[in-house]
């Protein structure tokens, strides 16, 4: 038995190749699937078996992709009623894959359909090593059961049972893989290690601390970070089969003046990929803009539009492809071309700009004690980032809504918008642009520039690269913050 780990940052997607001596078996494959094919050719092994756990929300699996490319057989689970051709699984069954036997356990909780599946490697005892639990259960974290917000009560009940009577029924030796680590949306603290084990877990993650069952519904269902768009999208996406990659539309390279032909249809938006001082300098008008530097695949599928074509602008054509890579993952599958020579060649065609002012943690609190005239501070960052450390005065609506909120707001004053870093706050400013809003600042560095300018203390959300993007108190007192 042979077993290796592949990691999607932004998302921290995990996913596995589990081999023995001929064959192999992928374990919630990504997307992009030629990395497996690449691996196991190295290895010498065929892959013969797909095995999903669930039907993800944060991202687009590669199941169909890789049965094309390989021919092996899709496992999921019967209750997830797909309608591509596939092995349907149950409690009880169980797979062969050489001298390794993987036992099927209906693992419900953070989705319906979940499976867990218990690896037991006979070449050397009949007991499990490891088991591939998905979203069930995390390094320091369990699954988030409200991603279907009418059923949470109910499927936070049902993964209380999957990991107290089935989960936590393994031997504390067992290793757990899996499905995500630190930074994914499908838990809420996670910790940055890839894998851990059932005794660890048992003793040392907090929600598994919380042995009534009431609290750790209660836990599970008050104060998570929101859920963005394409969580309920994907899942679906997955259940009916994704459109192969190679069946979907190929980045056509375009000059400025075709790119601006093609800009006016009524079906088509405009997505700025670059850094958010080259967008602050210079953009087109009324383009979204997401950082290929920050978050980019998730802020992708939760903001922007799934029901029209995207043009876009990146720094070359490496950073262009790059971004259609990423916005895949997530099922953002329309972009269609992207400007060649970028903005710079876009300038030179003598086609019109636009731009929004950058203020530095200095000019920000010059205008907080002298601006007179008055001004909006506007604070996108998550509602829980925003109640952990916030300048006073600044007033919250997480960037996602500003879709709908820019309509709180007036277009009459001067908004200054701020995050953690610049990043989510220029999405913010492009979302503001696109509505009538001229008189627009963000804020670089965010308020970790403003906290290492002495102004406000520390954010232990922001400053937090490998755990949680958030934090919250249990019923019963105990603080759910970072496992690292």
């Amino acid at each position: 038995m042979l077993l290796k780990h592949f990691f999607v940052g932004k998302i921290a997607h995990s996913s596995y190749l589990l081999a023995g001596k001929k064959h192999c078996a992928i374990i919630d494959p990504q997307r992009d699937v030629d990395v497996y094919i690449t691996e196991a050719r190295t290895m010498g092994v065929e892959i013969t078996h797909i095995l999903q756990t669930h039907l993800h929300a944060d991202f687009v699996s590669g199941h169909m992709d890789l049965a094309k490319k390989t021919r092996a057989k899709i496992y999921i689970a019967k209750s997830a009623k797909c309608a591509f051709d596939h092995e349907a699984l149950s409690e009880g069954d169980s797979i062969e894959l050489e001298d390794m036997l993987l036992e099927v356990l209906e693992t419900p909780g953070h989705t319906p359909e979940h499976l867990s599946y218990v690896v037991i490697d006979k070449s050397r005892s009949d007991s499990p090593i490891g088991v591939f639990v998905g979203d069930t259960l995390f390094v320091g974290d369990v699954g988030r059961p409200d991603l279907f917000p009418d059923r949470a009560q109910e499927l936070a009940g049902k993964l209380y049972h999957s990991l107290h009577d089935k989960i936590l029924k393994l031997p504390d030796y067992v290793e757990v893989y899996p499905a995500h680590g630190a930074g994914s949306l499908c838990g809420r603290a996670m910790g940055a290690k890839w894998r851990t084990t059932i005794g660890y877990e048992r003793n040392f993650n907090p929600a598994l601390q919380i042995k009534d069952q009431f609290a750790f519904i209660q836990s599970l269902t008050q104060d998570m970070p929101p859920a963005p768009d394409h969580f309920s999208r994907s899942s679906d996406i997955n259940r009916r089969g994704p459109a192969l990659v190679a069946e979907l539309p190929t980045l056509e390279e375009l000059a400025p003046g075709q790119f601006k032909e093609r800009m006016s249809g009524a079906n088509m938006v405009l997505l700025d990929a670059r850094g958010y001082h080259a967008f602050a300098g210079q953009h087109i008008p009324g383009v979204w803009h997401l950082d290929l530097n920050g978050n980019f695949p998730t802020f992708a599928g939760w903001v922007l539009p799934t029901d029209k074509d995207i043009l876009l602008i990146a720094d070359d054509h490496q950073k262009a492809q790059e971004a259609n890579t990423w916005a895949r993952r997530v099922g953002v599958d329309r972009i269609v071309g992207y400007l060649n020579g970028g903005m710079v060649a876009w300038a030179v065609a003598g086609f019109k700009t636009s731009h929004i002012e950058l203020a530095s943690a200095e000019d920000l609190h010059d205008m907080i004690t002298t601006d007179t005239t008055g001004f909006v501070l506007l604070d996108v960052r998550a509602a829980l980032e925003y109640a952990d450390t916030h300048i006073k005065g600044a007033i919250n609506i997480p960037v996602a809504e500003l879709r709908t909120r820019h309509q709180e707001l007036s277009k009459d004053k001067k908004t200054v918008l701020i995050c953690s870093s610049g990043n989510r706050s220029t999405l913010g400013a492009s979302i503001l642009k696109q509505h009538g809003f001229n008189d627009v600042y963000n804020v670089a560095g965010g308020l970790s520039g403003y906290h290492a300018a002495g102004y406000i203390r520390e954010c232990r959300v922001c400053v937090n690269p490998h755990g949680s993007r958030f934090f919250t108190t249990f019923s019963e007192g105990t603080k759910h913050s970072d496992t690292k």
